[in-house]
């Protein structure tokens, strides 16, 4: 699409990056599911390995299908370009891997999904690199813990489990200050809530298995990249601003500017690391973003019946809704989320850690299950599973004390959803 920026954002979810397949004239996205793609000749396949011309190699690196969501994302986020790979945790690792060396550190809030915690306080360990984790809230012990090897700050825009929402522009203008780039997990608020770009984020990534495809059938993820950060004002990013042997001394941010992230990622994140992202799933998840906006409205109505409700419930400790008036995010989101406060967050119940399971077992709409951002509404246990691995300090820092469960809202009737929760909550706490 031409002047993309010119159309609203209920027509960009549905036409960005997208035209009819110009050989059959669908009009649906196909799912081209190949694995390779014939060179007109010699020379042109010459001119695609050394990325002196851009087209389709091999699908472990591109992919047509692959290419429409790519587009769609960062048209969505206000991005350059973006990279699709095979999960929200492949985003991640591919996010650091230009910018990270052994010895260097990332500084991460407290407040990110128990995966997220365990991968960066673990197994990022086994690349030499390693995790500070500081609450991302006292900006001052953000600025105070970067160090000369740190190479990124990471965030959550709006925290899983707890839905705690983040001042992204106050943290932009830390890593700004120390020359590092901010990288923002979008995945719970989605660009349709939150636009991390727009509040100075260098980097945004997603788990598109969650509210972007928002059906619970495939899993994927996707780095998007702001094109604004000068990779080459220092010599901290030499995988961005030095010679790449691998491509005869190609120097990426020289030659490819604002698009640099983007080409690395593919032509070297993807190259290497193999985390690619299947076609099918990205037409799975074309689908699912073409109601994107839809759906959330949708999430973020029900979620503010559902919390308002449990707030008012004695068998409840607290709601941790950043849209209730009660919570100390309100204000912030009011602010920087005006569309809603999303569809995930966390209740405490009373009976603690034998009430939550006892709940979770009576549900009968509610699904256990250990994924977000569904049509179908949620629920899990946090510290008995996805936050399993973390030492109780850490679950409280992270919202997943024993006495909270997480739910996410999904488009049911918002009454049905009370209902269930009334008669499970009795048969939990009497």
């Amino acid at each position: 699409m031409s002047d993309a920026p010119a159309y609203g954002f209920d027509t960009l979810q549905i036409h960005a990056g997208a035209k009819p397949d110009p050989a059959t004239g669908a009009r649906q996205t196909p799912i081209y599911q190949t694995t390779g793609y014939v060179f007109r000749d010699a020379d042109h396949a010459a001119a695609l390995f050394n990325l002196q011309e851009v087209g389709f190699i091999y699908s472990r690196l591109t992919n047509p299908t692959v290419a429409v969501l790519q587009e769609r994302l960062a048209t969505l986020e206000g991005g350059v370009g973006a990279v699709c790979c095979s999960s929200g945790h492949a985003a991640q690792i591919m996010a650091l891997f230009p910018l990270m060396a052994p010895g260097c550190n990332v500084i991460a809030s407290t407040r990110l999904y128990g995966g997220t915690v365990t991968q960066f306080s673990q197994t990022i360990k086994r690349f030499g690199w390693s995790a500070k984790f500081v609450d991302t809230d006292d900006l001052e012990a953000v600025a105070a813990a970067i160090d000369e090897n740190t190479r990124a700050v990471f965030c959550e825009s709006i925290a899983n489990p707890g839905g705690y929402v983040t001042d992204v522009r106050a943290l932009a203008d830390v890593a700004d200050a120390a020359g590092v780039p901010l990288i923002v997990d979008n995945t719970t608020a989605t660009p349709y809530l939150c636009n991390p770009i727009a509040q100075g984020a260098t980097l945004v990534v997603h788990s598109t298995t969650k509210y972007l495809t928002g059906n619970g059938t495939v899993t994927g993820g996707a780095i998007i990249d702001s094109g604004t950060f000068d990779w080459s004002a220092s010599d901290k990013f030499p995988s961005l601003s030095a010679p790449e042997p691998a491509y005869h001394g190609l120097k990426f941010h020289e030659t490819f500017g604002g698009l640099a992230f983007t080409f690395h990622g593919i032509a070297i994140g993807l190259r290497d690391l193999g985390m690619t992202m299947n076609p099918q799933a990205a037409h799975y998840t074309l689908m699912g973003v073409e109601t994107l906006s839809l759906r959330m409205q949708r999430h973020c109505e029900n979620a503010m019946t559902v919390a308002s409700w449990l707030e008012q419930d004695d068998r409840v400790d607290y709601v941790t809704y950043a849209g209730l008036e009660s919570s100390p995010y309100y204000e912030r989101a009011q602010a920087n989320y005006p569309k809603g406060a999303g569809g995930l967050f966390t209740f405490a119940v009373k009976g603690g850690y034998d009430a939550c399971i006892k709940l979770v077992d009576s549900l009968e709409i509610f699904s256990h299950v250990a994924n977000l951002g569904d049509t179908r509404s949620l629920i899990i246990h946090s510290a008995s599973t996805t936050h399993r691995q973390l030492s109780p300090e850490q679950q409280e820092a992270a919202g997943a004390g024993a006495n909270v469960v997480r739910i996410s809202i999904g488009l049911e009737d918002a009454a049905d959803l009370i209902r269930d929760l009334d008669q499970a909550l009795t048969k939990a706490c009497g």
